[in-house]
């Protein structure tokens, strides 16, 4: 089973825990992320592009010229895809581009990002993420209140998050959210939330302990 340290916000070891190796320990498998990136972005998608067809144009419908004898093309409306301003032909129409992809192969997608993110280095198991732990002064010496940006900065700044950074937690605090938020890059979810997306756009991933679990509960199954 796979081991990792579990750390504090203040970057200080408080213990270990043992991951699952039916959830992270899976083999990469390309093919399996990529057809289940592919479903997520497909469902996604509004599908509300649309054009007129020649019934949804204005103008009028009378036939502009005889049938015969004009020696000029025959036409019936001036609302003829021929014609400026007349209907389009074979255009988009309101579509619904998502598809349901088997579950096993959703989770199964999901256990191999995992585990190749483990094998990377880049989960960080913390044992809670309550600012009110970290302590960070403003200017004045006052300490910060936990919703201030400036905490959230300090402990990115402990734990090296730079770049695209995932917070997973049971129930994210309203102050977590309040203090990451104005963060380029930096995304707050729930484990029950965490998809295919998020583990492969975001270069870290930092779960509390409880989520950590949570999630091996909800894969394992």
């Amino acid at each position: 089973m796979p081991t990792v340290e579990v750390k504090n916000l203040n970057n200080e070891s408080v213990g270990e825990i043992e991951l699952k190796d039916e959830v992270f320990g899976v083999e990469l498998n390309e093919a399996l992320i990529y057809d289940a990136i592919k479903n997520y972005f497909a469902n996604q998608r509004a599908g509300t592009s649309a054009t007129k067809t020649r019934g949804n144009t204005s103008g009028s419908g009378k036939k502009l010229w005889r049938q015969k004898g004009t020696g000029r093309a025959r036409i019936a409306s001036l609302r003829s895809p021929l014609w400026k301003g007349g209907g389009n032909v074979h255009g988009p129409q309101p579509r619904d581009w998502g598809y349901e992809l088997p579950k096993k192969m959703k989770r199964g997608a999901l256990k191999s990002a995992l585990s190749e993110r483990l094998r990377e280095g880049n989960i960080i198991v913390v044992d809670a993420l309550d600012l009110s732990k970290v302590d960070v002064k403003d200017g004045k010496g006052n300490a910060l209140a936990n919703h201030k940006t400036k905490k959230f900065l300090a402990v990115a700044k402990t734990f090296g998050l730079g770049g695209k950074t995932l917070l997973v937690d049971t129930e994210p605090a309203a102050e977590l959210a309040l203090s990451a938020r104005n963060i380029k890059g930096v995304t707050l979810a729930a484990n029950v939330n965490v998809n295919i997306h998020d583990v492969l756009y975001h270069e870290k991933l930092v779960f509390t302990q409880a989520a950590i679990n949570a999630l091996q509960e909800k894969l394992s199954k």
